[in-house]
């Protein structure tokens, strides 16, 4: 009862700081431009300004937009949809597609109409809402739970980790400590206020602070310029010089791969969990080498969890030097393929670490001594 009592009220905590996150001011709020931003639906393009070469497509498209809703519904404006010959930038629309536009007017006419993209807002809301009926659905209060982890795991990142790092603060310290809060929440919502659930943590937490010294001994031999995060560059150019780029990366790696310890220190803390209370009797050096056993079998399929995790992000570059046919050690030496070797490597340490880490402190904390 008074273990219930504990949980829920941590719920209650957890639901009460997510909504202080949510009204949290970061800073770095929208400017106040005196622009409308409205979906639109593209009646017709010209395309008699588009030059095609190869693949590849330059010039202007011109599009005709009727709006959708705002204070300019039902208005219809011509605009230019400049293409710069970059297919991860360029978007090209055609006629009854949906836009996403800036508009500027006055006296209820609009003067200026600026294309941002295609319009996506209603449709991501739609895969959300059914990511989360079916994870209620199928978990039911621990799938609520589950999906309150996720709610605070953005609102952390969104008005802590971000803004913070913009600010000036060491990227790595504050990673490292709102991973550590990120941890918390996720596993003692699913494991509640528990043993198994102080083990799970604490596993993970040693994981993490193992990758993150990993992390820098690596990164430093590696020579990894942080300004292989894509946009990272960007960032310098819009008066943020004082950002240290290669600790955003290097922050980055036992972030991303934080995910992946939590899972393996949940399996092998609730498993040795499982095993103490089928035999109360079972010493902490028994259920300590049985985590271990566990921890085996969960980390030999989560390391190439996390390599194919990660490949995606370099599928294409790969393909390139394929297609080129680069030699090996040409490819290894690349910047881009060293950092992503880094991160990939340093994440999987992390996990393998976890697992002997969590196996220790649950042996101890769950089973008693003979």
């Amino acid at each position: 009862m008074q273990q219930e009592k504990a949980n829920k009220i941590f719920v209650i905590v957890i639901t009460l700081l997510c909504m202080m996150l949510y009204f949290l001011p970061t800073s770095f709020q929208e400017q106040e431009d005196g622009y409308v931003r409205s979906k639109a639906t593209v009646l017709a393009v010209d395309d008699t300004e588009v030059h095609q070469r190869g693949v590849v497509k330059t010039g202007v498209q011109g599009v005709t937009l009727e709006v959708a809703d705002g204070p300019f519904q039902g208005q219809k404006i011509e605009a230019a949809n400049p293409l710069l010959g970059k297919l991860e930038m360029d978007k090209i629309f055609q006629a009854g597609d949906r836009a996403l536009v800036v508009l500027k007017g006055s006296n209820g006419r609009i003067e200026a109409a600026n294309l941002i993209d295609h319009y996506r807002l209603d449709i991501e809301l739609v895969l959300f809402t059914l990511f989360m009926l079916v994870l209620l659905w199928y978990a039911r209060w621990t799938g609520a739970k589950a999906m309150l982890s996720f709610i605070f795991t953005v609102l952390a990142l969104w008005k802590g980790l971000w803004p913070l790092f913009l600010k000036g603060w060491d990227p790595i310290i504050t990673a490292f400590l709102v991973v550590c809060a990120i941890i918390g929440c996720v596993i003692f919502l699913v494991t509640g206020i528990t043993r198994t659930g102080m083990a799970a943590f604490l596993g993970t937490v040693s994981g993490a602070a193992a990758a993150c010294i990993l992390a820098i001994f690596f990164g430093a031999l590696f020579k990894i310029n942080g300004a292989v995060v894509p946009y990272a560059e960007t960032l310098l150019h819009v008066g943020f010089s004082n950002i240290n780029l290669t600790k955003v990366f290097l922050a980055g790696i036992f972030l991303a791969s934080s995910g992946a310890m939590m899972d393996v220190a949940v399996d092998i803390a609730v498993a040795v969990n499982e095993l103490v209370e089928k035999n109360p009797g079972i010493g902490r050096k028994e259920a300590t080498l049985s985590g271990m056993a566990i921890g085996r079998a969960v980390v030999g399929t989560m390391t190439t969890t996390l390599l194919l995790a990660y490949s995606g992000s370099f599928t294409a570059l790969m393909m390139v030097f394929l297609a080129q046919g680069t030699p090996v050690p040409n490819i290894l030496n690349l910047t881009y393929v060293a950092a992503e070797l880094l991160h990939t490597l340093v994440g999987s340490f992390g996990v393998v670490l976890v697992a002997p880490f969590t196996a220790v402190l649950a042996g101890w904390l769950l089973a008693s001594q003979k």
